[in-house]
């Protein structure tokens, strides 16, 4: 006889993003269609053929030390983890039954460059001690892991621009074997400096739209040229739902089912017909016990990249079938950029609030929608959907396709 999986619900939800410095701020910003690129403005952009990115709106609000001995990344986890922890009441739990799942595409990439910089102009005196720390791409789990003393685990799914949703699908398991009765869950990302802008530019992922960064991010449309680089973090604090209620605790959703695959296809392309994140779509769907026509909305992974929107636009269809005609599609990335590592857990923090207020944020700047795109995307104005399942994919290089499934 199988046993039933322990229900796991979202309590808490933290964001900094381009858009705005807390969730509130950020959603707000989602449904006004505010765009968060724009020009950088730092002295290396001039020799790069791409000017533009996502920083955040509001720089992380930290003290002296911890800005001193954390990289950014990390400082981008805590202070969305911070916003979680204290939406979810602040709980009152074991040490020994709290974990936390923390992921980052890179890591600690502006302190390797910042600091090898130091290491060949100044030598190695003057290298910072806290470099190996910063570095490390298990960093920012690590910052969070101690900030709030989870000992039942801390974990660092590292799997390129799936990793947030990798990690709240990990949490996932976690919760749902035992292992845990909270999980602080997520991903950051903070990657803007010239190396890796030339490195995506090089690989002609990043639009070129210099002169008109608001509209230079436009998934599924014809003119779409590449994506927009940005930087933030999202955090979702998962309990079992028995936590939660011998808490007392607001519930958001419930986090219902993930599904993981891979393409084995290519490094940095996906699978033209999308086979590897279908089968992610169809893992969430069974996993949380769901079926097609219980979909409502999908909040899309859609970079903006020529070949990734119409892969993913195939993979829905072949997952979903008929069932994809009545769901509202967006992807937010239009107005966040792209966040890597930390897109899946941002984007996961706008399905969960997608859900509640049962409205779906519009795509920005479609303005003529692909005919090799079948799907509903909304456009121009926000929706309203019927209560229901809504999705969250993320895919990353490497072939790494993730899907999430929220229930009310």
């Amino acid at each position: 006889m199988t046993e039933t999986p322990r229900q796991v619900v979202v309590t808490g939800l933290g964001a900094t993003t381009p858009v705005g410095g807390d969730v509130a701020s950020t959603w707000e910003g989602l449904l006004a269609g505010r765009s968060g690129a724009r020009r950088l403005t730092e002295d290396w952009v001039e020799q790069l053929p791409v000017h533009i990115g996502a920083p955040l709106a509001v720089e992380p609000p930290l003290g002296r030390v911890e800005a001193r001995t954390l990289d950014r990344v990390q400082q981008l986890a805590l202070v969305a983890a911070r916003e979680a922890w204290a939406d979810a009441g602040t709980p009152d739990v074991d040490p020994e039954r709290l974990a936390a799942v923390i992921g980052s595409g890179i890591g600690g990439v502006l302190t390797l460059l910042g600091q090898y910089d130091v290491l060949r102009e100044r030598g190695p005196r003057r290298v910072s001690p806290h470099v190996v720390p910063m570095l490390m791409p298990n960093g920012p789990a690590a910052t969070v892991g101690l900030a709030f003393t989870a000992r039942a685990g801390v974990h660092a799914p590292v799997s390129a621009c799936a990793s947030g949703a990798e990690a709240i699908s990990h949490a996932l398991d976690m919760l749902r074997a035992g292992r845990a009765d909270i999980a602080i869950a997520g991903g950051s990302e903070a990657a803007i400096h010239a190396l890796p802008l030339a490195g995506f530019a090089q690989m002609q992922a990043l639009s070129r739209r210099n002169d008109a960064p608001a509209t230079a991010s436009r998934p599924f449309d014809k003119g779409r040229d590449g994506f927009v680089l940005g930087e933030g973090a999202g955090v979702l604090v998962l309990e079992t739902a028995e936590h939660a209620r011998a808490r007392g605790a607001r519930v958001y959703a419930t986090l219902a089912g993930s599904g993981i695959s891979s393409d084995a296809y290519h490094v940095a392309a996906p699978e033209p017909g999308g086979a590897g994140a279908a089968r992610a779509v169809r893992a969430a769907l069974r996993s949380a016990g769901l079926v097609p026509t219980d979909v409502v909305h999908i909040n899309a992974h859609a970079t903006s990249t020529p070949a990734g929107d119409v892969a993913e636009a195939r993979a829905l269809r072949a997952a979903l079938g008929a069932a994809l005609d009545t769901v509202t599609v967006t992807s937010t990335k239009s107005m966040t950029g792209h966040l890597l590592g930390a897109a899946g857990a941002v984007e996961a923090v706008f399905c969960v609030l997608a859900l509640r207020e049962r409205t779906v944020p519009a795509t920005r700047n479609l303005d003529a929608l692909d005919d090799e795109i079948d799907l509903d995307v909304v456009s121009i104005d926000n929706r309203a959907i019927p209560t229901g399942a809504v999705l969250s994919n993320s895919f990353g290089f490497g072939g790494h396709d993730v899907c999430l499934a929220f229930t009310p």
